[in-house]
């Protein structure tokens, strides 16, 4: 395996500066040349513009999450978050027991190794490779920053993160990985055992530290063209939620507090850079035609692409025929507390009514769900799209029932769709990247790892992670408190309570952004959260403007203990049978 995907590297890069347009004799620079077509290793690191091409083509390696399956299927309908509308999708390999070593979803195992084989050759072979120095950091023409040695500093810093990031990315889908640390030959022994997971946990935190000591400290250091590179910020928002995951109970049976301080205290080093805060607009975060663009919040992220697919395959299906895959759950929906008390809608002092559902509900529900707003009276414009009403009433233009595309939970996704977008006739793309790191996350991370740490000991450090998300501009949820229990946002003052309120509040918070399938795992909880029935809502209508709700199954879900980890694709072990099958497959 690994001497295949050599040659095509080697054949991939060989092409790649072909394409430039570049003669033979214009950039071999170690004064050879064979006089045939033959282009040495040697020859194409020569190259001064060759490393940064290299490590741009690792990058590439980052993928967006909106289209796991080819049909626009996020990882979001592989838990209760939402369902998928088309009924034969890749995606429901997921939840429907048949998960398995030949019928994988979401096998990112050879990729993940192929960049992490690109970074470690970057890092080797990046200090003898010439490289035209850039100013590439703000403030500009600062001779300081422009020195060959932190360039190339800044350079393998980079190769550096995105190795942790890769493989992060195995670790929290398969367990443990085999620890690569140098770029392999055809005469080094491939078929090896994983490593353990402190292994992989040690190994990915030296990894992190590496990028750290050689990047500038957050986006706002590169120049306009560089953002989106790696920082120090990102590598280190990379270790928290490794920290974070090593801490909980899937990986720490025994419930060592001293992980969950680490965990603590490495999303408080983010925190204490002062470098992100929350943005002002929650759906603009994603949307980058806005003023939204490398905003605050946003630690690390793919390159934005200018796309209207995300709108295609997840607008309701009176939109100009789309697919409406993404159908938001009753139980994700019933996750959002009233606006009006800070209160869960379970809460009996909540002001929730069961005959008016979305009304006076946190505001992220709107930012992230489409519902039905024909249902509100007076009508809830906020929800509409495309300054239209979603009608997802039985009878309605994007009902129940409807069509083969049509929600079959009473709701679609709104998250990271824009009004602006338009594919039917004029094509107006938006452009949008994948977050993988964000601060409202952070403050997460930190929340709940304090709390599993030092329970009510750290409740004032606690609360206040919590609320400077609530309070965010176009959100404003009344401030979690646990003084007064007749008052808005009470929380009772013990870690059991704080711990259900931090786990809804990454639940609404981060909605559709990934972190649901694996925080469920974590906290294993999967037999009792995954393994049952989704619910949806049928909306009748009894007049013009009455309507009755009713709450149905959807559809039945299975979790068993093995899908606590993704299964070791059957090809990779024909290829390394010392890899070993994780439990249950």
């Amino acid at each position: 395996m690994m001497k295949m995907k050599k040659y095509i590297c080697y054949i991939f890069l060989a092409t790649m500066l072909i394409s430039q347009g570049c003669e033979k004799d214009s950039f071999l620079q170690d004064g050879s040349f064979s006089g045939d077509n033959n282009v040495t290793e040697a020859q194409l690191w020569a190259n001064p513009d060759y490393a940064r091409n290299f490590l741009n083509n690792i990058y590439a390696t980052l993928s967006d999450r909106y289209n796991l399956d080819g049909d626009g299927g996020i990882l979001a309908s592989g838990t209760d978050e939402a369902v998928n509308s088309n009924a034969n999708g890749g995606i429901n390999v997921l939840t429907n027991g048949t998960w398995s070593p030949v019928k994988t979803f979401d096998d990112v195992y050879a990729n993940m190794y192929s960049g992490i084989r690109k970074a470690n050759m970057f890092i080797e072979k990046a200090p003898t490779s010439p490289f035209i120095v850039l100013d590439e950091l703000l403030p500009a023409n600062v001779p300081a920053n422009q020195t060959y040695e932190l360039q190339l500093a800044r350079l393998v810093g980079q190769a550096y993160f995105l190795k942790a990031f890769f493989e992060f990315e195995l670790l929290k889908r398969y367990g443990s990985f085999v620890i690569v640390n140098k770029t392999l030959t055809v005469n080094d022994e491939l078929d090896v055992p994983r490593n353990s997971f402190d292994e992989c946990v040690a190994q990915i935190s030296k990894d992190c530290e590496e990028a750290i000591s050689r990047l500038p400290l957050s986006p706002s250091e590169w120049r306009t063209t560089d953002r989106g590179r790696a920082t120090q910020t990102a590598a280190m928002a990379l270790k928290a939620r490794l920290l974070l995951y090593a801490a909980s109970p899937q990986y720490n049976p025994t419930n060592d507090l001293t992980k969950w301080q680490a965990a603590a205290d490495a999303a408080k080093r983010v925190m204490d850079t002062g470098k992100h805060g929350i943005y002002s607009s929650y759906p603009n975060i994603w949307l980058w035609n806005t003023a939204g663009a490398f905003n605050n919040e946003v630690i690390f992220a793919t390159s934005a692409t200018a796309t209207v697919a995300i709108e295609q395959n997840n607008a309701p299906v009176s939109y100009d025929a789309a697919n409406g895959r993404t159908n938001p759950t009753q139980e994700m929906v019933d996750a959002y507390e009233m606006k009006t008390t800070g209160r869960p809608i379970t809460d009996g002092a909540s002001g929730y009514s069961a005959t008016a559902p979305y009304t006076n509900r946190d505001p992220r529900l709107g930012f992230s769900v489409l519902f039905n707003s024909a249902s509100v009276q007076p009508l809830v414009a906020a929800n509409n799209f495309k300054s239209k009403p979603v009608e997802t009433f039985v009878g309605g233009k994007d009902g129940l029932g409807l069509n083969v595309n049509a929600t079959k939970t009473g709701y679609y996704m709104r998250k990271y769709l824009s009004e602006s977008a338009s594919w039917a006739g004029t094509t107006t793309t938006i452009r949008r990247p994948w977050i993988f790191f964000r601060y409202g996350e952070v403050l997460l991370n930190y929340a709940e790892a304090l709390n599993e740490a030092q329970g009510t000991a750290a409740s004032t450090l606690i609360l206040k992670a919590l609320n400077d998300i609530r309070a965010r501009g176009g959100v404003a949820m009344p401030a979690l408190q646990t003084t007064n229990p007749a008052g808005n946002g009470y929380v009772a003052l013990n870690q059991i309570e704080l711990r259900k309120r931090i786990h809804n509040e990454r639940r609404v918070e981060l909605a559709f952004e990934e972190h649901r399938f694996f925080d469920v795992r974590r906290w294993k909880e999967g037999e009792t959260t995954f393994n049952g029935p989704v619910s949806g809502m049928r909306i009748v209508p009894t007049s013009a403007t009455t309507f009755t709700y009713t709450k149905f199954t959807v559809e039945n879900r299975s979790f068993t203990a093995k899908n606590y980890l993704y299964p070791i694709s059957q090809n990779e072990l024909n290829r390394a049978t010392k890899l070993g099958q994780n439990t249950g497959y």
